[in-house]
């Protein structure tokens, strides 16, 4: 057995001359986005505002490391480490405290020693197409302001240009704070901010502890804690059949979607986003209205209604008949989007109007429209679930369908409308979830769902056309980069994508590649282009303007 390593560090320990860490070039690139960088930056800020002395945990980094030598080898933490390690560059180049900028420069470089005779080092070194970038605009002293105006043609590498853009978000957020706040954060962090570290000296130990860490098992969960605290509450001669009825719900939602029901269930009481582990907040929030003496309770009047309304929302699976195939659609179109944040408030109805589907329907489709509008223009997580809070006190006033927070206001609605003209392709989860909606109104098969193995993104003008082929020909420089990546110019494929067959002249490319089996396109959105006799900036600008306004007349943006 290799010697394992394993314990709580504080942030001004893991960024020490303790560690010198490198990622190494096997791995990933560097790929946070906007939304997981602030998302960050809220937790803390959660944590700074309860103003309490208990440790803030932000997860576990896995490295291989020799004994006592400071080099370690990131198998596991990279966004972590490199997410931080930005955060330090931007408190040190916002803040007019020397000492603190001074002692903000030594957690993203170990400053040299004359006498030691020892040259400035990063604590944190990058995979090599990017570590040079990394040191020069963000471990250097005072470059922050050059690396966010940084343009993308001196940028090689996506992780290179994320890392800018998350400089660049953090900048906008943390400079909007007085001076005196942005120190409280760095004492925070430097005093109380913990990461757990589990080291080894074996690269391929190092592979089976990461395994282990992320496997998923049959480990105790906060729904297995919730039941003995509820059930124990029960008089002894009912246990059984309660235990009966708990057990009944995560066989039916299965042991993950049973698992996920208690944070949404916690939302709904709460109100608010979580702030400490569920466990904490659950007991508080939720069961301490009815422990003790209220289990049973709990088990008919919370459990079992919100178990089987998430049951009817994962599986959309409710009559086909009398309004409800219809709440079956709005479903099947939400469970598509990147995040469950909608879930709350979507419980909330299914639990409170069961039978009504003249209620649901509305209801799905105003949340299904604030939920599209908040993916489009890529709100993060924090300002998701403030609206979904807001929403679900409107609805437990009683406003309904009336709750102000469904309503888009003019400048949600202009941005809105702002990113479907823009570069759609190029943000994942908008541009599947978009094209499919889009294929749905063209289709006019309101709730369709495709059983296809695989449904792709595919351009009409390609990415990269040939320098002797008719796209050169049809288009300049210029209307390519306009509109390579725009709605216009996108389909839905059901097949995997063929890097020569996206190359082909306009007219091979609708015989050979956008038609399926039987001569015939399988989605209406592809089916459009067959149409089309011809390729040209001009059609795509009429197309353009016919496809996004279909999408702002379903959604309302004018």
């Amino acid at each position: 057995m290799k010697q394992l390593d394993a314990g709580e560090y504080p942030l001004r320990k893991i960024f020490s001359s303790d560690f010198e860490f490198r990622i190494p070039d096997y791995q990933r690139p560097y790929s946070w986005g906007n939304e997981q960088v602030l998302q960050l930056l809220d937790d803390l800020e959660g944590s700074l505002d309860r103003n309490t002395d208990e440790p803030y945990f932000l997860g576990s980094v896995v490295i291989v490391k020799e004994g006592t030598s400071a080099g370690a080898e990131v198998i596991d933490g990279q966004q972590r480490l490199t997410t931080l390690s930005i955060l330090f560059a931007v408190l040190r180049d916002l803040t007019t405290n020397r000492q603190l900028a001074a002692e903000l420069s030594e957690f993203v470089l170990e400053p040299g020693r004359i006498m030691a005779g020892t040259k400035p080092k990063p604590r944190l070194t990058l995979r090599q197409r990017d570590a040079a970038v990394f040191r020069e605009h963000v471990q250097a002293d005072g470059k922050i302001r050059e690396l966010i105006g940084l343009p993308d043609s001196t940028l090689t590498t996506d992780a290179q240009r994320a890392i800018r853009d998350n400089a660049k978000a953090l900048v906008l957020r943390l400079e909007a704070w007085p001076e005196t706040r942005r120190e409280e954060l760095a004492a925070m962090m430097g005093t109380r901010t913990f990461l757990v570290v589990v080291s080894t000296p074996d690269l391929a130990s190092a592979h089976r502890i990461f395994s282990v860490m992320n496997a998923r098992g049959l480990d105790l969960t906060a729904a297995d804690i919730f039941k003995s605290m509820v059930i124990g509450d029960i008089a002894p001669e009912d246990q059984p059949t309660y235990a009966d009825k708990w057990e009944q719900e995560e066989q039916d939602l299965s042991r993950d979607g049973f698992a996920e029901l208690f944070l949404h269930v916690r939302m709904i009481f709460a109100k608010e986003r979580a702030q400490r582990t569920l466990l904490l907040e659950f007991e508080q929030q939720v069961l301490a209205g009815y422990l003790p003496g209220g289990g049973a309770r709990f088990v008919d009047e919370v459990l079992i209604p919100y178990s089987d309304a998430y049951e009817h929302l994962i599986t959309q699976n409710l009559p086909a008949v009398g309004g409800w195939e219809q709440v079956n659609g709005w479903l099947r179109r939400l469970v598509q989007l990147d995040n469950n944040d909608w879930r709350p408030p979507a419980l909330w109805a299914l639990k409170h109007h069961a039978s009504d589907p003249a209620f649901l329907n509305p209801f799905l489709a105003r949340l299904e429209t604030l939920a599209a509008s908040m993916l489009i223009r890529r709100m993060y997580a924090t300002p998701r679930a403030s609206r979904y809070a807001e929403l679900l006190k409107q609805l437990e006033e009683g406003q309904g369908l009336d709750a102000p927070a469904f309503a888009l206001g003019e400048d949600e609605r202009a941005e809105t409308l702002a990113r479907l003209q823009g570069d759609v392709y190029l943000v994942q989860p908008v541009r599947r979830y978009v094209l499919l909606r889009l294929d749905e109104k063209l289709a006019n098969q309101p709730g369709v769902t495709y059983q296809h193995k695989m449904i792709t993104v595919e351009h009409v003008l390609p990415q990269n056309p040939r320098n002797d082929g008719q796209w050169v020909a049809d288009f300049t420089d210029d209307e390519r980069l306009v509109w390579t990546h725009r709605l216009a110019n996108l389909v839905l494929l059901n097949r995997a994508k063929n890097s020569e067959a996206q190359r082909f002249d306009f007219e091979e490319k609708k015989t050979r590649y956008f038609t399926g089996p039987n001569g015939v396109a399988t989605f209406a959105l592809t089916t459009g282009v067959l149409r089309e006799s011809a390729w040209t900036p001009q059609v795509l600008e009429a197309r353009q303007a016919r496809l996004v306004g279909v999408l702002a007349r379903e959604w309302g943006l004018g």
